[in-house]
């Protein structure tokens, strides 16, 4: 490793990713406890996991700011990786539902900054799409996490008991959402008449499932119980099942390239870009409380091994890396595309 440099210079934001799945899988589990029955220590291992996690994160990164301004800078307005730093910020918005129970003042304090910053990141990405032209071989599914990361603000409100930020609920999910369309089609034009995408990338590309799982979630969290609109139940229920059954179709199809992937592209940082829509399958775990029946059980079960065997490899896989200082070979270099 470059000693001018050092091996934190190469710790890439994009690795808050894997406290994303984390906390994602830890909410997947605690739904799993209170509706199957499974042991309540797996939510509680993961949780602190994911603490633990984002502690060393945070620790790594400050030390690369301290140490490493200009690669952080660089990082930052690259027009692919930087869209990685709302990783951090929905970090802060996933962790509060972990700490409540622990200490809620703590819990509200990370709330509130990674919504404030997840707003401003927004505001700031979509302001650079419109001042600087973009390059189509930029568009990657990376361009969903800045703005429609927004929806993930309300997942922890009812956690923080803070009822009084409804209004501030809808606003997250409405920009989320009004944003995933066109994003996601363009992502997707991409796909379909553009350059291949390399390897490098190509783990991010489920992302394109999370603003569907994790806007059901959203959804579910900002309008109350869904039996709450008795007057428009059926179009509710029309909603809430399109944006499930969307989710595991692009699942399906994206899951299959990956498979292909995984023998020939070598592991990097950026293989954790699939944890966090795989660990939305709290989204089918909410669904089949709802639903009752044997379909959606199996489904949101299937979801749950798969998210929770695909991670664990991932932790393994990652803490090995690091531990042989093999952080810069993980990393791979995402500002070369």
């Amino acid at each position: 490793i470059d000693t001018k440099i050092g091996a934190i210079g190469y710790l890439p934001v994009a690795l808050f990713g894997s406290i994303m799945g984390l906390s994602s899988l830890t909410v997947a589990w605690r739904i799993a406890h209170a509706y199957f029955g499974t042991p309540q220590w797996v939510s509680e291992y993961i949780g602190y996991t994911a603490m633990l996690c984002f502690l060393a994160m945070v620790g790594g990164y400050a030390i690369k700011l301290w140490s490493s301004f200009d690669l952080v800078r660089a990082e930052f307005n690259h027009p692919i990786a930087g869209n990685m730093f709302g990783t951090p910020l929905i970090s802060l918005l996933l962790l509060p539902i972990l700490l409540a129970d622990i200490s809620l003042p703590l819990a509200r304090i990370f709330w509130v900054l990674g919504t404030v910053g997840m707003t401003v990141f927004a505001w700031f990405i979509v302001n650079r799409w419109m001042s600087v032209r973009q390059q189509i071989q930029h568009t990657t599914p990376a361009w969903i996490i800045p703005v429609v990361g927004m929806i993930n603000v309300p997942l922890a409100v009812p956690a923080l008991h803070l009822q009084s930020m409804h209004g501030l609920m809808i606003f997250s999910l409405a920009i989320g959402l009004f944003f995933a369309v066109p994003l996601f089609t363009l992502i997707f034009s991409r796909l379909m008449v553009g350059d291949p995408m390399p390897t490098t990338l190509q783990p991010s590309l489920l992302f394109l499932v999370a603003p569907f799982a994790v806007g059901f979630s959203s959804y579910v969290t900002a309008v109350g119980q869904i039996d709450a609109f008795a007057e428009a139940l059926l179009m509710l229920m029309l909603m809430l099942m399109l944006m499930l059954m969307l989710m595991l179709f692009l699942l399906t199809v994206l899951l299959g390239r990956l498979l292909s992937l995984a023998g020939c592209c070598p592991f990097r940082v950026a293989w954790w870009s699939v944890s966090f829509p795989l660990a939305s399958s709290s989204a089918a775990m909410r669904y089949a409380t709802y639903a009752q029946n044997g379909y959606a059980d199996g489904i949101a079960i299937s979801l749950l091994t798969l998210a929770s065997v695909v991670i664990f490899g991932l932790l393994l896989r990652t803490f090995l890396g690091i531990v042989r200082g093999e952080l810069r070979t993980l990393t791979g270099d995402l500002t070369a595309h």
